[in-house]
């Protein structure tokens, strides 16, 4: 396998030329939203400027080409995390909606009263506040799995917390607050063993582990494309087909129908049946030309790459007086959350923007997370393909020259 080229791969992406508060960019904050690489704008503008129609609904040159355009996006998607069927893919606005279809038409229509939901300490707000809105409007009982000081899940009380009245679990493959990976392999087997399904929120796993979602036997695999390189306003649901075609729509309207009467309507089968109205069609565009992007560098190769700035940047960060890491687990991904003794994470996240450096500052839509730590706010870093060691380098001195700034005892 070739070395990966950073300062190759930094060319494809035309934001990092970008000057912010008179410094040159330096964006670590791609757990957020990640940066588009050349391909992925071009293919959307090209899309727009020259090949532009609606899908699934007229026979003119331009609506049957880009209805097939879209549906090669369908099968791409369905490759790149190894489901069995194009049909079990599912065009959403995001991870967020992918979430909520769940619970709303699996949830309402499968789960009653009495029943019990498992989710976890560390996961995400979309998460939680689905199946917090589901429990309360059908009485069913919702339960969280702890998670330990370093930010690891404690699989024992997992293992305690599941019963026969457990019929969902919904957790993450990698927390946005800690970079925490989870064994979702195990924890999957293990719901299953007890008669549950199980919902992956993979919104941050998917741009660079390799996956394959039916070897690991998820019931539902959820993710966005602005977080692998790709457009806002699309995300992918994956739903095992048998589930699907149970499962009543989420909304209703054009193109998810069948045949419609004043008296009655009948729907399309999946996927189609989840996707009502005119569909985000550029933004599947964009969606396959950033999945194109991430196989040509390889998600292994991008794999090591993260792996080796996690690295560097912990090893480098625990040098800093005062500064402390948040999630230490023995699993994570290319995202590390830090406190700074005495300084609150929003007047670091300020200094360091006026010198050009783009961080993650707050609750990181994870409250219960930060809680469990006692926080309620965290300065957060994250890497993509187009970071470097460089990068840390300048990111570390500048937070050591901003704890002097605000705390200036430190220079004695």
């Amino acid at each position: 396998m070739s070395p990966f080229d950073v300062w190759r791969v930094r060319e494809d992406f035309p934001i990092l030329k970008k000057v912010m508060n008179g410094k040159n960019l330096i964006y670590l904050d791609t757990a957020a939203s990640a940066q588009k690489p050349k391909v992925v704008i071009d293919a959307i503008h090209h899309f727009y400027s020259l090949e532009y129609g609606t899908v699934h609904r007229s026979i003119y040159e331009l609506a049957a080409q880009s209805t097939e355009m879209y549906s090669r996006v369908r099968e791409k998607v369905q490759r790149f995390i190894g489901a069995s069927d194009e049909d079990e893919i599912i065009f959403t606005r995001g991870t967020t909606e992918s979430i909520n279809l769940v619970a709303y038409s699996y949830g309402r229509t499968f789960l009653k009263k009495g029943d019990e939901i498992i989710i976890s300490e560390m996961e995400h707000h979309s998460n939680i506040v689905p199946w917090q809105i589901l429990a309360k409007e059908k009485g069913i009982k919702l339960k969280y799995i702890p998670i330990n000081l370093e930010g690891e899940l404690c699989l024992g009380t997992f293992k305690e917390l599941i019963s026969e009245r457990t019929k969902f679990v919904s957790v993450a493959h990698i927390a946005n607050s800690t970079g925490t990976v989870n064994p979702i392999k195990e924890i999957i087997s293990l719901a299953h063993q007890a008669g549950a399904k199980v919902l992956i929120d993979g919104a941050q796993a998917v741009s660079h582990v390799p996956l394959d979602v039916e070897s690991l036997g998820a019931d539902f695999y959820a993710f966005s494309g602005h977080k692998m390189y790709g457009p806002t306003g699309i995300g992918v649901l994956y739903g095992k087909r048998e589930l699907l075609e149970a499962m009543p729509p989420f909304l209703g309207g054009g193109d998810m129908v069948e045949s419609v009467t004043m008296e009655k309507a009948t729907y399309q089968k999946p996927p189609l049946k989840f996707e009502a109205g005119t569909p985000s069609i550029a933004e599947v565009i964009g969606l396959g030309a950033a999945i194109d992007y991430i196989e040509s560098l390889g998600r292994e190769r991008i794999d090591q790459w993260l792996k080796h700035l996690l690295h560097y940047a912990t090893e480098k960060l625990q040098h800093v007086s005062g500064l402390k890491i948040i999630g230490t687990a023995k699993e994570k991904s290319s995202i590390i959350s830090f406190v700074l003794e005495d300084l609150h994470p929003l007047d670091l996240g300020t200094l360091l923007g006026l010198r050009g450096i783009a961080i993650r500052t707050g609750s990181l839509c994870a409250q219960p997370t930060l809680k469990r730590f006692g926080l309620s706010s965290l300065a957060r870093i994250s890497f993509g393909v187009y970071n470097t060691t460089e990068e840390i380098d300048h990111t570390t001195a500048a937070i050591q020259e901003g704890a002097f700034l605000l705390r200036p005892e430190l220079s004695y």
